[in-house]
């Protein structure tokens, strides 16, 4: 079996980075993002990126860094708010934006992981989302067809890796990591912590080894907070 532990992010991404390149990308809001990976792709002067994302991090944080430096073409995402500067690339028509419902989203993942090219959905009927679609009845209801994402790189982030590659998400921090990481030709995950093969309880493992071809220890962590809400304390 082929190692599949990195030394280090950049050398994860080494002979994998191009320009142009779709990228299915792990996360929701700074829960769960590969921000190591997103480091080094930064790093690597990259441009015309696509990114399938739940979002793009906020102003300096995940997909934020690389919308910062220019180096990405397009966002598909279902939620775009606190991130100023997504909002003036946009509305400046810097950035283009394919909207998509959330559950979509996920769906549009995980289809593509499983070979499937398109599905449909009532989700986004009648709506913005619908338009340029095929629609088709069922049983007298209107559904609109939605392709599987297909991407050239996944990148995911992950609490625990055994050395096959098998992992295991804690809590949230699994959002769209699992969808993510299926649907790419080539899956990057970073890990908290690398433990023995076989350590890991069979049943509790979240992604199986056959869709990691690489990985990389990312700790140590900071653990941010993308909103602090305080109210005054009580005269005592």
């Amino acid at each position: 079996m082929a190692n599949k532990i990195y030394p280090s992010a950049q050398a994860a991404l080494d002979g994998l980075l191009r320009d142009g390149l779709l990228i299915a990308c792990g996360g929701f809001g700074l829960c769960g993002i590969p921000e190591r990976l997103i480091d080094a792709v930064r790093e690597s002067g990259v441009t015309g990126l696509t990114f399938a994302s739940n979002n793009a991090g906020i102003d300096n944080e995940g997909i934020g860094k690389l919308l910062r430096t220019r180096q990405v073409k397009k966002m598909i995402s279902s939620y775009v708010g606190e991130n100023k500067e997504f909002e003036r690339q946009y509305l400046s028509g810097e950035l283009e934006v394919e909207f998509c419902p959330q559950g979509t989203l996920a769906e549009r993942m995980r289809a593509g992981g499983a070979g499937i090219p398109g599905f449909y959905t009532k989700t986004g009927v009648g709506t913005l989302v619908a338009q340029g679609k095929e629609v088709k009845n069922f049983d007298g209801q209107d559904y609109i067809l939605e392709r599987g994402i297909f991407a050239d790189l996944s990148l995911v982030k992950a609490w625990k890796a055994d050395e096959s590659g098998n992992v295991v998400f804690r809590k949230t921090a699994r959002n769209f990591n699992v969808p993510a990481a299926t649907c790419g030709k080539v899956c990057v995950v970073e890990v908290e912590e690398i433990v023995p093969t076989g350590s890991l309880d069979p049943d509790g493992i979240h992604l199986p080894g056959v869709y990691v071809q690489r990985l990389v220890l990312g700790a140590p962590y900071d653990k941010r907070i993308e909103f602090r809400t305080t109210r005054a304390r009580e005269n005592a």
